[in-house]
């Protein structure tokens, strides 16, 4: 479903005015979405029905909010300013619940009794943080966050999005730490890219819809999750330096190194970024 131009621009307008009387606080990285058909995009998409209880990270004022109400079951709206909860009040919906907290320090798992869908346009400076609190990390195998999300949509920055998706064919220094945590734990994808006039206050860079779709098992089978996580700790702990010398310069034997990489094809000269999920999964084994 698509708006009309004249729809949209009559929407961002009425957004816009509503939100500039909000003093935003750049400590806390406001930027609210005033793109009506961004916000239908969301919906849409995350394809909500009166099913669904919809857990809103950082709503600020409720733009997104207001419209997810008429879709779910349930809105759980998380958010740290009081100020933006005074704003979340004027909603007075049935099915709004409102919860003055920070997200890194709440279990989601205590919130209901019904798995749960996640909509959040997040601080920038708080994505990687965010994630691995929604996901659990690597060698977290029962975590109770991931354990009750159904799916995610996070508004990002743009260059965070292209991280999150990447592979190890991916050009620059997109695939890494950040991917491989998002995409061993969820199936992840770009829903569209959103443009900086589509906030207020606009931001420096573009941004980007990620889809994230949990995954009930992790991506690989292993024998040793925490020495998984370790051997990609050390991988990309220097970007210079060949996967050889980081794994060397962080306790592990030079000749288990040499060996793994011998025995699965790999340059003694290769770096990190340009293996594959899978293979650094053999490469951990290996080196156990």
């Amino acid at each position: 479903m698509h708006l009309p131009l004249c729809a949209i621009i009559r929407v961002m307008m009425d957004y816009y005015s509503r939100a500039k009387f909000f003093r935003t606080k750049k400590r806390l990285g406001q930027n609210f979405l005033i793109n009506g058909e961004v916000i239908q995009d969301i919906i849409d998409f995350a394809k909500i029905t009166k099913e669904d209880v919809v857990v809103e990270i950082g709503p600020g004022v409720g733009f997104v909010t207001e419209q997810l109400v008429k879709y779910a079951k349930k809105v759980i709206a998380i958010e740290l300013d009081e100020e933006a909860i005074k704003e979340l009040q004027k909603l007075e919906c049935d099915n709004l619940e409102i919860i003055h907290a920070d997200i890194l320090k709440t279990d989601l798992s205590t919130l209901c009794e019904e798995n749960i869908k996640i909509v959040a346009n997040i601080p920038y400076y708080i994505t990687s943080p965010i994630i691995a609190h929604l996901l659990g990390e690597i060698d977290d195998l029962n975590n109770k966050n991931r354990n009750k999300i159904i799916d995610i949509i996070l508004m990002v920055q743009e260059e965070v999005a292209r991280r999150i998706v990447a592979t190890e064919k991916s050009s620059g220094k997109q695939y890494g730490l950040l991917t491989i945590l998002s995409q061993f734990w969820a199936d992840c994808e770009i829903i569209r890219t959103v443009g900086r006039k589509s906030f207020y206050p606009a931001p420096k860079v573009n941004s980007a819809l990620v889809y994230l779709n949990v995954r009930k098992e992790p991506k690989l089978e292993l024998s040793d999750y925490t020495h998984f996580r370790k051997t990609l700790k050390a991988a990309f702990s220097q970007r210079r330096k060949t996967l050889k010398n980081c794994l060397v310069s962080n306790g592990f034997d030079k000749g288990k190194v040499e060996k793994a990489l011998q025995d699965l094809n790999l340059d003694e000269n290769i770096r990190g970024e340009k293996l594959s999920i899978e293979q650094f999964g053999e490469l951990s084994e290996k080196l156990i």
